[in-house]
């Protein structure tokens, strides 16, 4: 992973007036009214606590971001997702959005310094970063090779604090493309320990966390039908 010297200015702040308008509208209007049942499966594995918290979910469709965040956002943890986003998603009304509830960019060949200097502070910080592995939107499910930049930046990461949580998760819909009075599904896997899991290859260490997202959504998908 080649990475680039300049200096990007991604320190976004949450807006606190907008976040709370954002959380209002999606959370309790948006995906009250468009989808008929909503579900999140612990599995009997326990929201971490007192660790920092990469989220580590299947992508399957736009949605993926506000039933993340109503899972694992504020209201439940007491800490926002921050969203680790591709530069395409940060353009235009959307990105000026993106950028005040606490979404940064990165480019997956050539990342910057700056960028994953401000994601390993949030890591240091004890934030939920959201890190989408297979890097893009995968509709069908296809079997994508996994992303290099989660478990580089993970170890990266285990140099400035040793308690660091990887959260597999399946989110599956009972749409391929979710409409109206849809269903959705999210399930936790098991989550990883970085520390305990160091000696690996990247290779190793992403096929052990594709199958822990790959168990969890398949939980998911049976429980809408699919």
């Amino acid at each position: 992973m080649k990475l680039k010297k300049n200096f990007v200015n991604i320190r976004h702040k949450i807006n606190p007036i907008l976040g709370f308008i954002a959380m209002f509208v999606t959370q309790d209007i948006v995906l009250k009214f468009f989808f008929s049942k909503k579900e999140v499966i612990h599995n009997d594995f326990p929201i971490p606590t007192n660790t920092s918290i990469i989220l580590a979910p299947t992508h399957r469709s736009r949605w993926d971001g506000l039933i993340l965040t109503m899972a694992m956002g504020r209201r439940v943890t007491r800490k926002d997702c921050k969203f680790m986003v591709t530069k395409s998603e940060m353009r235009g009304i959307q990105g000026w959005f993106l950028k005040r509830l606490g979404c940064f960019s990165i480019n997956q060949l050539s990342p910057s310094t700056s960028t994953l200097r401000y994601a390993i502070n949030l890591i240091e910080k004890g934030e939920q970063l959201v890190v989408f592995p297979e890097g893009k939107i995968n509709k069908y499910g296809k079997n994508l090779v996994l992303k290099e930049g989660l478990y580089r930046l993970a170890k990266l990461a285990t140099k400035k604090t040793n308690s660091i949580t990887i959260l597999p998760i399946g989110i599956a819909y009972n749409k391929i493309s979710p409409q109206f009075r849809s269903q959705f599904c999210l399930s936790f896997g098991q989550p990883i320990l970085i520390n305990d899991y160091l000696k690996l290859t990247i290779e190793e260490f992403n096929k052990l966390l594709h199958e822990k997202m790959i168990k969890a959504e398949k939980i998911a998908l049976n429980r809408v039908g699919r």
